[in-house]
């Protein structure tokens, strides 16, 4: 009965205006969101002022039309220089390796980092078709060479993929620079992405990092 229904819904819509479904079309391909939640925001914005809903939708078109991303760490900004990189009291020394943005917001929000980032935009994964080439590696290894890099820290999740990732980045540092190298401590679970982590242990994560050593 209850399927019967919301399948009854799904087909009243499409009846009712093309327009409308298309916009639920376009909402449920979001992540985490289904038919029926997309059903709700869309006759939700329609219950609005058109004001509102305008502005969402500049906001939309300006995130995919007028967002940059930063020269230096590759994290996304409003500049060519994100705000991380340009302020005068983060640890120019310091540089954390992650694999993504999302990262970059969690241990931002963990309070517990107070140097620089690189954002490599995914780990090394043969079976996925992605090697050296297609990540911001090139960059890591010209930011090593060029700046004062005392240690770096990799921040990557502890999976086979971020483990090889891992590897490949620590052969780059050349061994007469002395760069130490250190990564995250395991309280974070096996497999599981910092941005899942609650602040609290990702913060201690970085605080209590450790030696790099590959196995």
């Amino acid at each position: 009965m209850g399927l019967a229904f919301k399948f009854s819904i799904f087909a009243d819509m499409q009846a009712l205006s093309k327009v409308l479904n298309k916009a639920i079309e376009e909402i449920s391909s979001l992540p985490g969101i289904g038919k029926s939640t997309a059903i709700r925001l869309a006759l939700f914005m329609l219950d609005n002022p058109k004001s509102k809903t305008e502005a969402l939708s500049k906001a939309l078109f300006d995130l995919v039309n007028e967002i940059n991303y930063c020269q230096k760490c590759h994290v996304i900004c409003d500049e060519d220089i994100c705000s991380i990189c340009q302020s005068n009291s983060r640890d120019q020394s310091l540089l954390c390796v992650v694999e993504d943005i999302r990262d970059v917001i969690a241990l931002e929000k963990s309070g517990g980092y107070s140097g620089l980032y690189h954002v490599l935009g995914g780990k090394i994964s043969p079976m996925e078709g992605i090697g050296p080439s297609e990540l911001n590696i090139a960059t890591f290894e010209k930011k090593i060479l060029e700046n004062q890099i005392k240690e770096v820290i990799f921040a990557l999740s502890s999976t086979l993929e971020g483990d090889t990732t891992m590897f490949y980045l620590y052969k780059i540092i050349p061994d007469h620079l002395k760069t130490k190298t250190t990564t995250i401590a395991r309280g974070i679970s096996v497999g599981n992405q910092l941005e899942y982590t609650d602040q609290v242990t990702l913060a201690k994560s970085i605080e209590n990092r450790v030696p790099y050593k590959h196995q």
